[in-house]
């Protein structure tokens, strides 16, 4: 069984990811990371040359590479689970977490970043509530969602850790 990290970018899919991992002792892997390292560029300049549809594309062919494998936590692109295909995949073989952030926290963890192209609009805070409206009823066909906006990482990965327990024993009995 794989843990799927989705949710909207600026939430703290990477850090919890890599701790929930360490904790777990299971490969983590990061969809955006694969498709950089494939591609040999940022995602920012992969959207910029090549388009979203591109991206998108390249997203939906990692996803399916990597939900097949087992024992990983992987973080997936904010948009990833836009696309059906990709939420099939990844609930195959997964359990899918969403971490969410109200607005303000979303702005203020991603402000500092140039690697969000999405935000690049001259009213960032209208792009996020906006993003956020239209993505809300995928985020919501996550098996369970975490409010990080006011936790430390580790009690982000607490809070999961204690639903994977749940449901085990929920599956046992």
């Amino acid at each position: 069984m794989n843990i799927i990290l989705t949710g909207f970018m600026g939430t703290g899919k990477t850090l919890v990811g890599k701790e929930l991992a360490k904790g777990l002792k299971m490969s983590y892997l990061d969809t955006d990371k694969l498709i950089e390292n494939r591609e040999k560029a940022k995602i920012c300049r992969i959207f910029q040359e090549k388009g979203e549809d591109y991206f998108r594309r390249l997203e939906t062919k990692i996803i399916k590479e990597v939900s097949s494998l087992d024992r990983c936590v992987i973080s997936t692109g904010g948009g990833a689970i836009l696309k059906k295909e990709n939420l099939a995949a990844l609930k195959r073989k997964g359990v899918i977490i969403c971490l969410s952030a109200n607005p303000k926290v979303i702005l203020e963890r991603t402000r500092k970043s140039q690697n969000r192209p999405l935000l690049k609009s001259k009213d960032p805070k209208s792009a996020v509530e906006d993003l956020l409206s239209q993505r809300r009823s995928f985020y919501e066909k996550a098996d369970f969602e975490v409010d990080t906006s006011e936790l430390t990482t580790s009690e982000v990965v607490e809070r999961i850790v204690d639903f994977l327990r749940k449901k085990s024993g929920n599956n046992q009995g």
